[in-house]
C-alpha cells in the first residue's frame, strides 16, 4: 500500500532578495510588539544592501507554515576570543501572532544550532528583553543560559558620535 506523504508544514529557508518586503514587515511587526517601533528606520534598501549585497555580513532566515511566512530569524557570525571560534548571535527572532506555538521559533532556533554545530561554532547567543516572559520561558525549556551578570552596553546617536571625534 502506498501512502501519500505529506510535506513538512513547519520549513526553515534562507531569505532571498524577494523576501525583502516580508523581513521589512516582520521587523516593524517585531518593532511594535517589543514598544520599540519609534526607534525603525530600516527601509527594505537598508536590508538589501546588507543581507543581499556583494559581502553580506547579516543573514536571514525565513520560517513557513504551509509555505506561507511567519516569520524570521536576522543573524551574524560573532566570535569569542576565550573559545577561539567563531559563534552566531541572534539579532531578532520574531513569529507571526497566530503562528506562535506551531513550532516556527524552535524550527528557526533548531536551524541555527544546525548551523553552529555543522559549521563547528562555539555558541549561539541572542538577547530578550526582561519583561518578555513567554519567550524567557521558551527559552528556558531549551536549555539557554541566562547571562544575568552581564549588562548590554549600548552607543548610539550623539553619544557614538562624540566618541568617535
Amino acid at each position: 500500500m502506498t501512502g501519500t506523504v505529506r510535506p513538512d508544514p513547519v520549513v526553515v529557508r534562507p531569505a532571498g532578495p524577494g523576501d525583502l518586503a516580508t523581513i521589512h514587515r516582520f521587523i516593524l511587526d517585531l518593532a511594535e510588539y517589543e514598544r520599540l517601533a519609534h526607534e525603525v528606520d530600516a527601509t527594505e534598501a537598508d536590508l538589501a544592501r546588507d543581507l543581499f549585497g556583494p559581502s553580506p555580513r547579516v543573514f536571514c532566515d525565513i520560517v513557513e507554515i504551509d509555505g506561507a511566512p511567519a516569520g524570521f530569524a536576522l543573524w551574524f557570525y560573532n566570535f569569542s576570543t576565550f573559545r577561539g571560534r567563531h559563534g552566531i548571535w541572534l539579532e531578532d527572532l520574531f513569529v507571526r501572532p497566530e503562528h506562535r506555538g506551531a513550532g516556527a521559533g524552535l524550527a528557526l532556533l533548531k536551524a541555527l544550532a544546525r548551523r553552529c554545530r555543522d559549521e563547528d561554532l562555539a555558541r549561539l547567543e541572542w538577547s530578550v528583553l526582561d519583561w518578555n516572559a513567554p519567550a524567557i520561558g521558551f527559552y528556558d525549556q531549551l536549555g539557554a543560559l541566562a547571562m544575568d551578570e552581564w549588562t548590554t552596553r549600548r552607543l548610539t546617536g550623539a553619544a557614538l558620535e562624540a566618541l568617535a571625534t
